[in-house]
């Protein structure tokens, strides 16, 4: 089952129209997201909880880190660099975190708030190799722009 990112787009939009608590939005995307494709095994988001420092928030699947410097794997690179990290084989990455040996693949989006700034990034990891595609990556930006910066 792939996702289908229009009603997926549609479901979380109606979940969280007129919600402004951030831990509560985090919640509801991942649980959404989470179960709207057979490839997300982890699914969930790390919130800058001071400079250069992510500390898990919501998530869905076995237990994440706890903490992840900016400056250290997959997570970091997309908080420090502002950047969609999309990374096809998690063991080519140089400074990967092994949260979890069974990840293959991951994606991570950076989430801004209305103002810009990053306030958390977006984890999906996949025991699949190669799982995620830049259509992945555009329609789930799509989603937390909705959500986040609004």
């Amino acid at each position: 089952m792939s996702a289908d990112y229009d009603t997926l787009a549609k479901t979380i939009a109606a979940l969280t129209e007129g919600e402004t608590d951030q831990v509560a939005l985090m919640a509801t995307v991942t649980c959404e997201v989470h179960h709207a494709d057979d490839r997300f095994d982890w699914t969930g988001f790390y919130r800058v909880a001071e400079p250069g420092l992510l500390k898990i928030g919501p998530y869905q699947g076995g237990h994440g880190c706890l903490v992840i410097p900016f400056d250290r794997g997959v997570c970091g690179a997309a908080a420090r660099t502002g950047e969609v990290q999309l990374v096809p084989d998690v063991d080519a990455f140089p400074g990967h975190i092994a949260c979890a040996s069974s990840t293959r693949s991951e994606l991570v989006l950076p989430v801004r708030n209305a103002g810009g700034e990053i306030i958390a990034v977006f984890d999906i990891d996949s025991d699949q190799p190669d799982a995620f595609t830049q259509t992945d990556a555009q329609a789930l930006s799509a989603i937390l722009s909705q959500v986040f910066a609004r």
